[in-house]
């Protein structure tokens, strides 16, 4: 005789196969008690049905930040695609696919918040399924017991406290009801607005089932009478005509992280110069301005411009927000979710979900394509400088602008079918200015022959990290991507996340390589305001060095060590080359020792070479007058 399944174990069994019918086939599972009913759920389902993939971590920050990778490394769904009454084809919305993150109650909730917000941000969907103690034991000193209904505040679009499952006719019903709006508020069907949600489930005991991996059979998963609902997106509307006043061809398309390929095509169907973040999804092409963010510092060349358009969410530079901000400049932003439109400088004249179709015709500007040349003038001038300080030789330790060289060697290891996961601070910026370095842009580029880029720019923090590559590394092995997976980060992001490289001997082993550029500290600091008072004073270095510079010691060679992964120490650029060639088979970390000290002045140092090598061929041009050379 069978015994009778526990409430909770059948409340999970049910979410859990009702969730991968509904397209989600990625889970990750941070252990704990309290989980137990959803973790043998897991377990069962794992075997049984092939569409879904477990992954266990033991550090649920890290298992965030895993699931924001395998979501961002999926294969896109698309939302809203199709044609408009009036025949029309409207564009449709790429929307990463769902993963699910399990979790025990007590302070394992609190870990995934670093991972939600960064989703929150940059709206992947993931879906939060924490368990949680029962109401009766709420409030009394119980173990492990916290208040979790609320805990993730704004970051999600949805969440629910479940009341603990119990032989109430309708209890699994309920349940994979609110599962299915979850769901569909994590995927924006309702409001083009995907993002992070919240199952905060309540469990009473027994939590395992009688016989485990026993499971029942697949039609008595779902309790008699179930119907999901069918949650179809809101009907799509024409794309918007912004209002570009004055003379439309001086425009600057400028594309943030997430903004895709629409801001490559926008820029060369109209003639205007393009600004994208390596994160961008719009490299590259004949348009492309090359270090853009110190030739924005060229007053002569900046103040031509009268409008720009914005895709995506900029977050890189200081001088994006001061364009953005000048008062005779018109700023569009194309915002086709439905949260906060990134406008910091508070200065957009237009939000607009899309632009009108008729924005991607070929048009030749108004001015014959003056203002294009001259800022593609500039950007091959700042390519230029930049080459010149890039170039290091011998020994990195000791090179000026090391980071350069090694984000350069990095970026020329990486073809269109690799995909490079980009840590915050210094890291980004200095693969923004060496991005058109090893593979200049050519009329004949199509946006696909650009790799993959991804970074966590949604807040641009350095929280997750490895855990973030090692799920882009995992979905794309998983896709059949034949190219490699790289992450290029500092020492402090790796160190900050370093219990991301603990994946046990049961769990699938990611293809990835680490390139740690170890400065043993902060260096973005010194790039600040803080690095002025620094060089001001010895006490003032004193000051900086303890609570900026943050000077750590750690032996990365033994870290890696303790966990299992291999790790080489490459000296010049030759030997990161030869590395970056030759990867080995899983986790491998380079870690490549560069200098600190002089990083404010071999950043003032770019800005000034870059500026004067753009007003040498923008003045001499005249900044009004005809094309440039």
């Amino acid at each position: 005789m069978t015994a009778a399944v526990p409430p909770s174990v059948a409340a999970a069994r049910a979410l859990v196969a009702d969730l991968v019918l509904q397209g989600v086939r990625d889970f990750v599972l941070a252990p704990g008690s309290r989980s137990a009913p959803l973790a043998y759920a897991l377990a069962e389902a794992a075997t049984e049905r092939p569409t879904l993939r477990l992954h266990v971590r033991v550090d649920e920050r890290a298992a965030g930040f895993l699931a924001l990778g395998l979501s961002r490394g999926s294969e896109p769904l698309h939302r809203g695609a199709g044609r408009r009454a009036d025949g029309v084809e409207h564009v449709s919305v790429a929307v990463p696919q769902p993963v699910a993150v399990v979790t025990t109650s007590g302070t394992a909730v609190a870990n995934l918040h670093p991972a939600v917000l960064e989703a929150h941000h940059t709206g992947v969907p993931l879906v939060l399924i924490t368990a949680d103690r029962p109401h009766e034991l709420r409030g009394t000193g119980a173990s492990q017991t916290t208040d979790q209904v609320g805990i993730f505040g704004s970051a999600v679009r949805y969440a629910v406290d479940v009341p603990a499952p119990d032989d109430r006719p309708g209890a699994v019903r309920d349940l994979l009801s609110t599962a299915n709006r979850a769901l569909a508020a994590a995927l924006g069907l309702r409001d083009r607005n995907p993002g992070p949600v919240h199952l905060n489930l309540a469990f009473r005991e027994p939590l395992q089932p009688a016989e485990p991996l026993a499971p029942l059979p697949g039609e008595a998963v779902w309790p008699d009478g179930f119907r999901r609902a069918a949650v179809l997106p809101p009907a799509p509307g024409p794309g918007a005509d912004p209002a570009i006043h004055g003379d439309p061809s001086r425009t600057l398309v400028l594309a943030g992280d997430g903004a895709g390929p629409d801001a490559r095509r926008l820029a060369e169907a109209r003639g205007w110069p393009l600004l994208a973040e390596p994160s961008s999804g719009a490299c590259g092409g004949p348009n492309a301005v090359a270090a853009y963010r110190a030739v924005l510092g060229v007053e002569e060349l900046v103040a031509e411009v009268e409008h720009v358009v914005v895709l995506g969410h900029p977050t890189l530079s200081r001088p994006q927000l001061r364009l953005l901000a000048r008062p005779e400049v018109t700023v569009t932003v194309v915002a086709p979710g439905g949260g906060p439109w990134p406008d910091p400088a508070r200065h957009a004249e237009k939000v607009v979900p899309a632009l009108a179709e008729r924005w991607f015709a070929p048009a030749r500007p108004a001015d014959g394509g003056a203002f294009l040349d001259r800022w593609r003038a500039a950007g091959r001038a700042a390519a230029a400088a930049v080459a010149d300080l890039s170039g290091a030789a011998g020994p990195l330790a000791a090179a000026p602008h090391a980071g350069l060289a090694v984000a350069r060697a990095v970026l020329a290891a990486t073809g269109p079918r690799d995909a490079l996961v980009v840590g915050s601070s210094n890291p980004v910026r200095d693969l923004e200015l060496v991005l058109d370095l090893e593979a200049p842009a050519t009329d004949g580029a199509a946006v696909a022959d650009a790799p993959l880029v991804l970074a966590n720019r949604g807040l641009a923090g350095i929280d997750g990290t490895v855990s973030t590559a090692a799920g882009v590394a995992l979905a794309r092995a998983r896709r059949g991507d034949a190219g490699r997976t790289r992450a290029l980060l500092g020492d402090l992001t790796f160190l900050h996340d370093v219990g991301g490289l603990l994946a046990g001997p049961l769990e699938p082993a990611a293809q990835l390589q680490l390139v740690v550029v170890n400065d043993d500290g902060g260096s973005i600091f010194a790039t600040l305001e803080h690095g002025a008072l620094a060089a001001a004073s010895p006490a003032g270095a004193a000051v900086f060095e303890r609570v900026f510079g943050t000077p750590h010691g750690a032996d990365l060679a033994a870290l890696c060590a303790g966990y299992g992964v291999r790790h080489r120490a490459v000296d010049d650029v030759a030997g990161l080359r030869a590395a970056l060639a030759a990867p080995g088979p899983g986790v491998e970390v380079l870690e490549v020792r560069v200098p600190r000290a002089d990083r404010l002045a071999e950043s003032r140092e770019v800005t000034a070479r870059v500026a004067d090598a753009v007003r040498a061929v923008v003045v001499r041009a005249g900044a009004g007058g005809g094309s440039v050379g």
